[in-house]
């Protein structure tokens, strides 16, 4: 397969999408500049990341089918993870708590978010299944989703409830940490549900 036009126009648009979302929440735990630069150039680099990931996902694919799909699916799972991680920080901007059950619940509420983003990103771009399956395909990914968010969640609760934030990290910024650990988990085992569950053909 070969990087298209539609690769490029969806490349870019979750690139911008990850980009802003990243920067935001960069500025909301207090680290507006990495290495003394300001995270607002996230916005264009993400972007090119996402092209370049995609072309690599072909580009493995010569030798191994597999890798067509997971660029793609890729750059849509660290968009979602940037959604995911963007509504749990609004929800803890808003709210001011970082731990918790109602952390559990703010987990919960940001990945199904994220879930109901993904399954237009990987229907009609990493799997390309732009026909109506009806209701059972739906289903199913929202079954694979589920599961994806009990191995998210619970990942993330455990970490940021059980241990210790480690470096001198803040709540805030531990929150973060299991958020992420949990959503590359989920990102895992999402893949091979949805490929083989979902949209296979």
């Amino acid at each position: 397969m070969k990087f298209s036009q539609k690769d490029l126009f969806f490349s870019v648009i979750t690139g911008l999408i990850t980009g802003f979302i990243a920067w935001r929440i960069f500025v909301f735990l207090g680290r507006p500049e990495l290495l003394g630069i300001s995270v607002v150039w996230l916005i264009l680099i993400v972007p090119v990341l996402w092209i370049i990931g995609v072309n690599l996902g072909y580009f493995l694919g010569r030798w191994m089918s597999f890798f067509d799909q997971f660029g793609k699916f890729a750059a849509i799972g660290f968009t979602n993870a940037a959604v995911d991680f963007g509504i749990l920080n609004l929800l803890i901007a808003t709210t001011g708590i970082a731990a918790g059950v109602t952390y559990s619940v703010f987990k919960s509420i940001s990945f199904l978010v994220a879930t109901l983003h993904s399954y237009i990103w990987n229907k009609f771009w990493a799997f390309e299944t732009s026909g109506s399956q009806g209701g059972g395909e739906f289903l199913k990914f929202f079954s694979v989703s589920l599961l994806g968010l009990l191995v998210n969640v619970s990942i993330a609760s455990l970490i940021v409830n059980l241990i210790h934030p480690i470096l001198g990290m803040d709540a805030k910024v531990w929150a973060n940490v299991g958020a992420v650990v949990g959503s590359a988990a989920a990102l895992a085992f999402s893949f091979i549900g949805f490929k083989f569950l979902v949209f296979k053909k």
